[in-house]
């Protein structure tokens, strides 16, 4: 969000404790992932693209394309981390049938487990943090300047 240069309004000192605030609460729970997701054996990126391709929506698998851009990642970068998952046997690689240059990746039994436990850890984290994230988001998007 920018503002554009035209804009006037006056910023005091409680707008920037809100953000401030808000990014804080954002990087608790980003820590407690990260936490959570390590205690599982696997890294933050790992559970990101496992959680990236079982909610894709509409289907359960990812091109490697579509998995670069929902972890907004380099598409190389994109193809490591599913060298990485599949050696882990988080993940496997099946050709389309609708085009056999493009390859579908999609989650093993393990690695949907491991998706699942994670889940559950994360949803009661939710239900704890959720409401106060949610409180703050509402109340920074309503302080923000139009056009911001």
């Amino acid at each position: 969000m920018k503002f554009s240069p035209g804009d006037e309004s006056a910023l005091g000192k409680a707008d920037y404790e809100l953000l401030a605030e808000f990014r804080y609460a954002l990087r608790k729970f980003l820590g407690f992932s990260k936490e959570a997701a390590t205690s599982h054996g696997l890294t933050p990126q790992q559970y990101q693209a496992l959680l990236s391709i079982q909610g894709f929506p509409g289907k359960d698998w990812v091109t490697v394309g579509e998995l670069a851009e929902q972890m907004q990642i380099a598409h190389h970068s994109a193809v490591g981390l599913a060298d990485r998952m599949e050696t882990l046997r988080l993940v496997r690689r099946s050709p389309s049938k609708e085009d056999r240059r493009r390859v579908h990746i999609s989650l093993t039994a393990r690695g949907l487990g491991t998706l699942e436990k994670l889940y559950r850890i994360h949803r009661a984290e939710l239900q704890s943090t959720g409401p106060q994230l949610a409180r703050l988001l509402h109340r920074a998007a309503m302080q923000m300047p139009e056009g911001a």
